[in-house]
């Protein structure tokens, strides 16, 4: 009987993150596969014992840890614990999206600076402005469900954040226009799309449901298809998020890529489990 581990993040106490879980294990159960739900914390990765572990694993987290740990006893983990790593910090993955061409807003990855210096009066901040001008975003490179990205309409606003970033790795980018308050979330697995929804919103620049967004189904563009199937591929995602803005004539330019994307939510807008098609992708791949 094949096994499985589902993981998630034990310490994280809202109700959605086992929510996703239950997802992906009811679709192994389905597909034959014993699947066990997991917190993070309950498997400890002590590098001298050894463990009884599963013939392979659903990383629905972000404790990349875990996966290098469990990929080095031998066990596939999906997405690939490298994967989420790229994916997990913006900045890395908009070095990555732009080496390979793909069309995003302007994008200025910021240096780093240590917490307790600062580099006000080197003249970079204003070269920034000038570049992007107001309003702009900004972004952490760690933050998930629109949360930690910023929209800066004035110069005492970005000053601030800055200051208050020292320490933290995050990108300026250029404000979209024509995409505030919209964009579309695309699920990929393998390769291949699964489900879409149009997100919007009346009351944010962000278009995420958390942030009090509505979505509904959208049949996308063969050019929305692409730039969402070439995303993924570019960070090598085998399951994937990806977040699509409307350029100046609605043409798709990426936001960004999700390698540990939620499907709870696209589940009740469209009706596709995206579970079991990642559950299929694996045993396929297993096999």
């Amino acid at each position: 009987m094949t096994t499985c581990w589902v993981i998630y993040n034990g310490s994280l106490v809202s109700d959605k993150f086992a929510d996703q879980a239950r997802l992906v294990a009811d679709a192994a159960e389905r597909a034959g596969v014993t699947a066990k739900l997991m917190k993070n914390y309950e498997t400890m990765m002590d590098l001298s014992s050894e463990l009884e572990l599963p013939d392979f694993a659903v990383l629905l987290d972000k404790d990349i840890l875990l996966g290098y740990f469990l990929k080095s006893r031998g066990v596939p983990v999906y997405n690939d614990p490298a994967i989420i790593d790229l994916c997990d910090n913006k900045a890395t993955q908009y070095i990555q999206l732009a080496a390979l061409g793909l069309p995003m807003p302007q994008t200025i990855v910021a240096p780093k600076v240590y917490p307790n210096f600062s580099i006000l009066e080197s003249g970079y901040f204003e070269r920034v402005i000038e570049k992007l001008g107001f309003p702009m975003i900004i972004k952490e490179g760690h933050g998930s469900f629109g949360m930690k990205v910023y929209l800066i309409e004035h110069e005492a606003a970005f000053y601030a954040k800055v200051e208050e970033l020292r320490g933290i790795d995050f990108v300026f980018q250029e404000f979209i226009r024509t995409s505030e308050g919209r964009d579309i979330r695309v699920n990929i697995v393998g390769g291949e799309i699964v489900a879409a929804m149009y997100r919007h919103s009346e009351t944010d620049f962000r278009a995420n449901i958390t942030n009090g967004g509505k979505a509904s189904p959208i049949e996308l563009t063969e050019a929305q298809e692409q730039m969402a199937i070439k995303a993924a591929d570019a960070v090598g995602a085998i399951f994937a998020g990806v977040d699509l803005l409307f350029g100046e004539n609605e043409e798709p330019l990426v936001c960004e890529v999700n390698a540990a994307a939620h499907i709870r939510n696209i589940l009740n807008v469209t009706g596709v489990n995206v579970a079991d098609a990642m559950i299929s992708y694996i045993l396929e791949d297993l096999r």
